[in-house]
């Protein structure tokens, strides 16, 4: 039961020691499930540290204080939760013991959080009442807790369905490695050429039409070969390669996806971005390198729309930068035209980084929002 306290204990700790600015990671599993927990620093000096932890997950939880309600930080965390498309949300009111185990003090920060969260887009939402220094409602249900219907936070981790939230609708297949075989002797592989890479959403079946971007041509797939070997359909986030009917030229950074259902093509990019270094700032008429999917092209900053200020969810139109830990709306113009779909749709077609050509440092990480059309 006092596990959970004796972690964060010792997180806590660390980051006292100034070890945890960065993302701490800690592994468990129980029968049913593992688990990654990705431990974030919450204060908005790290915000760039919180989104690369954040930026994988299926689940956040939001841990309130059940003496002090929702604070700043609490509004900013679940912002972030919901600018990245994090599906599902827990605020864990924590603390219960010090509140005399009231019902009525855990309905009003749930009406509270409830209220500001409408301006989110947050699809999933649970509160949770618990007290982490005993362990009450953590591993199971609280005695103390007899008004709470509930489940516990770990029965509550176990049995959220997560097996839904990938895109397995909209065929997407960014091509990472042609593989040639080096050895022409085999004459069986003499004429193989396969495409490897991630699916990024949907499925691929062998007999599915397929149409490769930029060049527009329509084939199908003959066959999808794992590390194991041929299988019936893959889908996010196996590792495969495919094999097609038709000897089409396909390059690292082409895509795969259905006829008709494509992606976004365009050059114009409207964005979402997170600052993540303190040498330099975004400004316009900056070129970065843009790392989307398998594809790497140059870009150059139009226009910072404005940076947003992430304790009020206010845009401050008059900026003309972003720093470090910003988060600013952006415009891009590409050298060559990518692929996307909004990153509320798609997180992996959704999604980029920006790259400075001079240090090869990641500097931002972006999300689309669509294509500019200004």
């Amino acid at each position: 039961h006092t596990n959970l306290a004796l972690l964060t204990d010792g997180l806590r700790a660390e980051r006292e020691q100034g070890i945890t600015i960065d993302v701490a990671y800690r592994y468990f599993a129980t029968p049913k499930r593992k688990f990654i927990i990705a431990d974030t620093p919450g204060h908005v000096q790290y915000t760039r540290n919180m989104i690369t932890g954040a930026s994988t997950a299926d689940l956040a939880v939001v841990l309130v204080d059940a003496r002090h309600g929702v604070l700043e930080q609490s509004r900013r965390h679940a912002f972030i939760a919901s600018l990245l498309g994090i599906p599902h949300l827990i605020v864990c009111i924590n603390k219960m013991d010090l509140v005399g185990w009231s019902e009525q003090v855990f309905r009003d920060i749930k009406e509270e959080f409830t209220a500001f969260s409408v301006k989110l887009e947050l699809h999933d939402v649970s509160f949770i009442p618990v007290s982490a220094l005993l362990g009450d409602n953590v591993v199971h249900r609280s005695p103390n807790l007899p008004w709470y219907e509930g489940s516990s936070l770990l029965n509550h981790l176990e049995e959220v369905h997560i097996a839904s939230d990938r895109n397995l609708i909209d065929v997407r297949f960014p091509v990472q490695y042609v593989i040639r075989p080096q050895n022409q002797r085999n004459l069986d592989m003499h004429d193989y050429r396969g495409y490897a890479g991630s699916v990024a959403s949907g499925v691929l079946r062998p007999g599915d039409k397929v149409l490769v971007l930029p060049s527009g041509v329509t084939t199908t797939i003959a066959g999808v070969d794992s590390y194991d070997g041929p299988v019936d359909e893959a889908f996010p986030p196996m590792a495969v390669t495919v094999t097609l009917t038709d000897d089409v030229d396909v390059s690292r950074g082409d895509m795969l996806c259905r006829p008709h259902n494509m992606p976004t093509i365009s050059q114009d990019v409207d964005a979402m971005v997170c600052w993540m270094t303190d040498r330099s700032e975004l400004r316009p008429g900056a070129r970065y390198q843009l790392k989307h999917t398998t594809r790497t092209v140059r870009a150059l900053v139009q226009n910072v729309q404005y940076r947003l200020d992430v304790n009020t969810l206010h845009g401050d139109t008059a900026a003309e930068s972003l720093g470090l830990n910003d988060i600013g709306r952006i415009q891009l113009r590409t050298q060559a035209p990518l692929f996307f779909d909004e990153y509320r749709r798609n997180q992996e077609t959704g999604s980029f980084i920006l790259i400075d050509e001079a240090t090869n440092n990641t500097v931002g990480a972006g999300m689309i929002r669509g294509e500019n059309r200004e």
